[in-house]
């Protein structure tokens, strides 16, 4: 399932979930070994793998890639690691305003730590509550507990240098030929 070709999904339809739905509807189904329809989303072992070697790999929609990943410390690949932005944030169900993950940014530095390099490579790294992983299990000793904290959803994405040095503002079309007929004035026009 490692290329988005074998993705079954109608022409048309794409792929953006929110992050409330890659928690709930993707990433709670494969904590509880229960299936997921559609499965487009690949296991892949995220570490060994630079940001830029995902195509083919993980499921590609526009410019973001998403795969599950087994939860580890090793952020570290052949040609860098990734390190924590320092931000996490809760993901909460739009429904009953409940907590049901987190998410933590990473972004991807070449080089051997701490000295690498910045680059614009951003990783969204989703996991569960560490409550919801035993509220079922409680109730049924028999059954062995799945582990939720081993599987965490990746979003990765790179992020345009435009991301850093701008006001967050985008210019309309019209906004764009309005502010060029000003250097209209500085032509000069043949009599």
């Amino acid at each position: 399932m490692g290329d988005n070709n074998n993705v079954n999904l109608p022409p048309g339809f794409r792929f953006y979930p929110t992050d409330e739905e890659l928690v709930v509807h993707f990433l709670q189904r494969k904590a509880n070994l229960l299936p997921c329809h559609p499965d487009v989303i690949p296991d892949l072992e995220l570490y060994p793998y630079d940001p830029w070697e995902l195509h083919g790999r993980a499921l590609a929609e526009g410019k973001q890639w998403y795969y599950y990943s087994r939860r580890t410390q090793n952020r570290v690949t052949s040609n860098g690691y990734w390190m924590p932005m320092g931000m996490e944030e809760p993901v909460i169900t739009s429904s009953s305003n409940m907590r049901v993950g987190i998410k933590k940014y990473y972004v991807f530095h070449v080089g051997e730590a701490p000295d690498g390099n910045t680059t614009n490579w951003i990783m969204q790294e989703y996991r569960l509550l560490d409550s919801a992983s035993s509220s079922r299990s409680s109730r049924r000793r028999a059954q062995p507990k799945p582990d939720h904290n081993k599987w965490v959803i990746c979003r990765v994405y790179e992020r345009d240098n435009d991301d850093d040095g701008g006001d967050g503002t985008e210019l309309s079309c019209l906004d764009e030929v309005f502010l060029s007929l000003d250097d209209l004035d500085e032509i000069s026009l043949p009599n």
